[in-house]
């Protein structure tokens, strides 16, 4: 176990970055802060920062020396930089789980060879490739980069195969998944975290909505098909996280259908549909990330309030931080970032409900 003092080092300056910082400075931690964007949320509440591109092997090895333990809280980082790290520190997860993440064929092909049920898809590489995917998903379907596509970010919607050459276009003629129409009717996802001994605590699966790709609310306790469907899903990422030895919290999403749950993706991260648990369980996802990386008792997971409502904040929802607190049920997170685009999540607000 690593012992309060230490310091842990966190690859990635977000809000996630932030959020896990405070929480290990709770825990009595330094935390040092590694990203290459100068005005990073993160770094505003940590001891050290570096600020340094992610493949400046001499300023990663530098931060290196400075820190106890490694994780990340983003998972677009270079897996080259997270084996370098890897190599001269302790860190968690392990890069295996962000290579899977990160490349959606790997990803699907992963879960697929689990015996977990996905939606129907295939692996679409050139402009050929996707009429030749079309004809064997069918349509509707969704041409999804295969990298670097988070928030409904690098995807095109093909109603028709007439569609296919806007998505094509939409998606830059990257490599790309093209995923077949799944009937569902609510979407939710599934937290855990799992230790260095293997023991894995779990949450309460959040009933989520999406507004223009992008996370809006989660709710817990869910109801009805959720609720009916998150013992099985549970079990689902709880073999993902056994299969890849992985240490921290991960988050995986799921379609609720008819035929049970359907897995969407998988966050190797703490995740935006858990920050309910920040006020809303008995320990955060946060804390017990920070826990899992230094070797610590996991917390217990057990929700304390009847009712949990998390809603984002994007682009200038936040600029009613005044209206939000003057409700007494609400608690407000700002993530401290100067620019309010549109898209761009500047903070939560989680309000404890009976």
């Amino acid at each position: 176990m690593l012992p309060p003092a230490s310091t842990i080092g966190i690859v990635g300056g977000g809000q996630l970055g932030r959020m896990l910082a405070v929480a290990a400075a709770r825990l009595g931690y330094r935390v040092h802060i590694y990203a290459p964007d100068a005005d990073s949320p993160a770094a505003e509440v940590a001891a050290d920062f570096t600020c340094a591109a992610y493949d400046d092997l001499a300023a990663l090895g530098r931060f290196a020396a400075t820190v106890d333990v490694a994780t990340y809280e983003f998972e677009n980082i270079p897996v080259a930089t997270l084996d370098a790290l890897g190599a001269v520190v302790p860190l968690h997860p392990s890069p295996r789980a962000i290579a899977v993440a990160q490349d959606r064929l790997a990803e699907k092909t992963f879960v697929a060879d689990l015996g977990v049920r996905v939606a129907p898809w295939a692996a679409v590489d050139d402009r050929v490739g996707l009429d030749a995917a079309i004809a064997r998903i069918g349509t509707p379907a969704i041409l999804k980069t295969r990298r670097f596509g988070y928030d409904g970010k690098g995807q095109g919607r093909i109603a028709t195969p007439a569609d296919a050459d806007a998505a094509w276009e939409t998606i830059r003629a990257a490599p790309a998944v093209l995923e077949g129409h799944v009937a569902f009717d609510r979407e939710y996802s599934v937290l855990l975290c799992r230790g260095q001994d293997g023991a894995v605590v779990t949450w309460d699966a959040p009933d989520n909505t999406h507004v223009d790709g992008i996370l809006a609310t989660s709710v817990v306790p869910a109801t009805g098909i959720v609720a009916a469907q998150a013992t099985e899903a549970t079990a689902i990422a709880t073999r993902i996280a056994d299969a890849l030895g992985y240490v921290g919290t991960l988050a995986c999403e799921f379609f609720a259908s008819a035929d049970g749950p359907v897995f969407n993706e998988m966050a190797p991260r703490v995740h935006n549909s858990g920050h309910w648990t920040i006020e809303g369980a008995r320990t955060s996802q946060f804390e017990n990330h920070i826990r899992a990386v230094c070797g610590l008792p996991l917390g217990g997971t057990d929700t304390v309030h009847p009712r949990v409502e998390m809603h984002n904040l994007i682009g200038d929802q936040a600029n009613a931080w005044d209206e939000i607190l003057s409700d007494p049920t609400a608690h407000l997170h700002l993530y401290g970032k100067a620019e309010a685009r549109p898209g761009r999540k500047m903070g939560h607000v989680t309000r404890l409900l009976d």
